[in-house]
């Protein structure tokens, strides 16, 4: 049995952490299953569960090293107010709920890893492979990728890479390692407001001090985190600068400080310990560009019944697809994702009848998520 087709483990964020740290052999059969779903954002990991009321097993494989896509990217901390029945809950709560949502459904996840190849085999399945070696048969595909694999935009500024995950950070993994440090924080938006207060305030992860740098005098953060942040500055306890790192200053194999070039054209140095860049992440749609399927403007083209594409058995869901009337919402993803799955049953069980139940009411539903069935008087 290769690897990855370990039995699965009650914490699905447990299980995904061990096997994307575990060996590959480069020659291990590929792993059979119903379905791959590629992307493991709200959108994907709701997919699990779709597929799982269907009995339909899957993989789940994305490029971050984490599950939860944007939502865990771009503003974990963030209020979200559209879920249905959800007031308000945050991207990383979101992701929580949905990951022990999942859980009677023991997908595997293969995280870190980037799908390379998709064709079509003689015996109708597809042959999937990702850029560490993991290889799949299944019956169907999902993508579910966003608008693709995120990158982040980088600070093109020379000799500066060298200190990338070391004193040049792009995103903020441990929080606990800034504190105490003299910060420089460049970007105009909601990420760089939110961790510029984060460290400035009192707090476990409170910086000895915090410089934010952006281009000009103007955000696209929320309104209430510049209030702040102006406020923070008037009461001495930051600093905002307007200009752009132009060069940097270092000594004995450490960056030292970074030169910044106002609107004024004066250069001036400004020393730190640590710099954080927050330019946004740049979506890449990569290698499913090559997979053949009908795009329009980098989005998949799929039909409205049951959210298939071009090529019939493979599934496009959330953000990454577009139709007639399109809307990037999460609850709209969640929708799609219900409709694949039962466009998909008859692919993965063609001698199968499909009859759509509800988990309210359904002993066999009840059955499969693991709850018991509830009597009424």
């Amino acid at each position: 049995m290769p690897p990855d087709a370990t039995p699965a483990v009650l914490d699905p964020a447990l299980r995904a952490r061990d096997e994307a740290a575990a060996p590959r052999a480069s020659a291990a059969a590929p792993i059979e299953t119903d379905a791959v779903i590629v992307g493991a954002g709200p959108v994907g990991l709701f997919q699990v569960f779709e597929l799982g009321l269907l009995e339909i097993k899957a993989h789940i494989i994305d490029s971050l090293a984490y599950p939860g896509g944007q939502c865990i990217e771009l503003y974990p901390d963030k209020p979200i107010y559209d879920i249905p029945a959800v007031p308000m809950c945050t991207g990383k709560e979101l992701t929580d709920n949905l990951l022990k949502q999942i859980e009677p459904f023991g997908a595997t996840f293969h995280l870190g890893q980037e799908v390379t190849v998709v064709r079509r085999e003689p015996d109708g399945r597809f042959f999937v492979q990702t850029n560490k070696g993991t290889a799949f048969l299944a019956k169907t595909v999902f993508i579910a990728g966003g608008v693709g694999s995120f990158q982040p935009r980088l600070l093109k500024v020379d000799g500066i890479e060298k200190y990338e995950g070391t004193q040049l950070h792009y995103r903020v993994r441990n929080p606990a390692q800034f504190a105490g440090k003299n910060l420089v924080i460049v970007g105009g938006g909601d990420s760089a407001l939110d961790w510029t207060l984060n460290f400035v305030q009192d707090g476990p992860h409170k910086a000895e001090s915090v410089i934010l740098l952006h281009r000009r005098d103007g955000f696209r953060a929320a309104p209430a985190s510049v209030a702040k942040m102006r406020e923070l500055c008037e009461a001495f306890e930051m600093q905002f600068v307007v200009g752009q790192i132009t060069g940097i200053e270092e000594a004995a194999g450490r960056l030292t400080a970074v030169k910044v070039t106002g609107s004024d054209g004066v250069t001036r140095v400004v020393p730190l310990d640590m710099l954080l860049v927050f330019f946004g992440l740049s979506p890449k749609l990569g290698p499913i560009a090559e997979w053949g399927l009908g795009l329009d403007r980098k989005q998949i083209v799929v039909d409205t019944e049951k959210f298939q594409t071009s090529v019939p058995g493979i599934f496009a869901v959330g953000d990454i697809n577009t139709y007639p009337g399109k809307k990037k919402l999460i609850l709209s993803g969640f929708h799609e994702a219900a409709l694949a799955a039962f466009g998909a049953s008859p692919i993965v069980f063609p001698d199968k009848r499909v009859l759509l139940q509800y988990t309210t009411t359904s002993p066999k539903l009840h059955k499969v998520l693991g709850v018991e069935t509830p009597v009424f008087d």
